[in-house]
């Protein structure tokens, strides 16, 4: 593709960002999960898996919690705990084809889990690593600026846009410029960013240069090959 044919389609899609998510889930208390429409029963079934993501998050990563009968049942009434929930769109390929990945991200009040937690005897601050993981979450969100190169067509801007919001750790992300074939992107992050670029292999996103000597630019990524 021309590089004029593919700036054209990077401000095209600045223009219908909607599509995909600004804000993801970022804390112990949230979770995403997939689902195929917006009704009433799906939601239902997607908020109790939601729930069950975080507490087993929160207590350790053991499947093996979500079969205790008390458990089970606190998590069949998780519509009682949250706080709030949202859809997002992302761009995903299948069989080589792109399209578009509908999921529900639910944010649970953290004080009623809490409760709910400490009530099923799972309360999670006693533990040493428990208390790091919650620390590390709490760390005050700080906005960083990364320059991806390496997008030769529209695809790849969509791709990189969303394997950075997938990423736990990305509060947000605004596209602010493009030029040749990179796009300068704003992104809020919960904790430091070499965090973040350590946990991009995988992603489809590489790190080209995590301290570059450019003004206003704190990484250079690309795309994965």
């Amino acid at each position: 593709m021309h590089p004029r044919q593919v700036i054209r389609c990077l401000a095209v899609l600045f223009a219908v960002l909607v599509f995909v998510p600004a804000l993801h889930a970022a804390d112990l208390y949230s979770a995403q999960v997939p689902v195929t429409s917006q009704s009433d029963v799906e939601r239902a079934g997607a908020l109790k898996t939601a729930l069950a993501q975080v507490v087993v998050g929160l207590t350790g990563g053991d499947n093996a919690v979500l079969a205790r009968p008390e458990v089970s049942k606190a998590i069949a009434d998780a519509v009682k705990y949250v706080q709030q929930y949202s859809y997002a769109s992302d761009v995903v390929t299948d069989n080589g084809q792109p399209k578009v990945q509908l999921s529900l991200i639910a944010q649970f009040d953290r004080n009623a889990v809490d409760k709910l937690l400490a009530d099923l005897g799972l309360a999670h601050g006693g533990s040493g690593q428990a208390q790091a993981v919650q620390a590390a979450a709490d760390i005050k969100p700080q906005t960083y600026r990364v320059w991806i190169s390496g997008l030769n067509s529209a695809l790849d801007y969509v791709n990189a846009v969303s394997a950075l919001s997938r990423n736990s750790l990305v509060r947000s992300v605004l596209a602010e410029q493009a030029r040749g074939d990179g796009v300068e992107m704003q992104i809020e992050v919960t904790g430091p960013l070499q965090r973040l670029l350590d946990s991009l292999p995988g992603s489809g996103l590489r790190v080209i240069n995590a301290k570059p000597p450019l003004e206003g630019v704190d990484a250079l990524l690309g795309i994965q090959p």
